[in-house]
């Protein structure tokens, strides 16, 4: 059976924030909070991740890595992007990471974002996501 939600994480081999948010997820999905989350790793210089980055249509290639929270859609059979309810409302907390349309991170390499995705920033969208 598959679990409530799947996080599609869109990362390139070699690139080491990709590993870091990996990590991260990793280590916050072993906690029992999350157990109606998986991860699903998306390299997007395969064929299979390239077309998960593509049908995502939210994610900018340039802010790589980058997560997407998708929801089990029983009637589809299969996953959709969970919607963000208010897209465009400031967040103090993930900033311009957070995605506009649906729930999840982008890096944000600017001065502010730094190119970090933080656990602290991962916790707020999975905390929204079981709102």
């Amino acid at each position: 059976m598959a679990t409530k939600y799947q996080i599609r994480v869109f990362g390139k081999e070699g690139c080491d924030k990709c590993h870091t948010l990996n990590q991260r997820l990793d280590k916050l999905l072993a906690k029992d909070d999350y157990c109606d989350f998986e991860k699903l790793y998306c390299d997007v210089e395969t064929i299979e991740g390239l077309v998960a980055f593509s049908e995502a249509e939210c994610i900018n290639p340039s802010r790589i890595p980058a997560m997407l929270i998708t929801e089990w859609e029983e009637a589809e059979k299969e996953y959709i992007p969970v919607g963000n309810r208010q897209p465009g409302e400031e967040d103090k907390v993930c900033q311009k990471s957070r995605l506009y349309q649906y729930l999840g991170l982008q890096t944000d390499y600017s001065e502010i974002g730094k190119g970090l995705i933080t656990p602290k920033m991962i916790r707020a969208i999975l905390a929204e996501t079981q709102d």
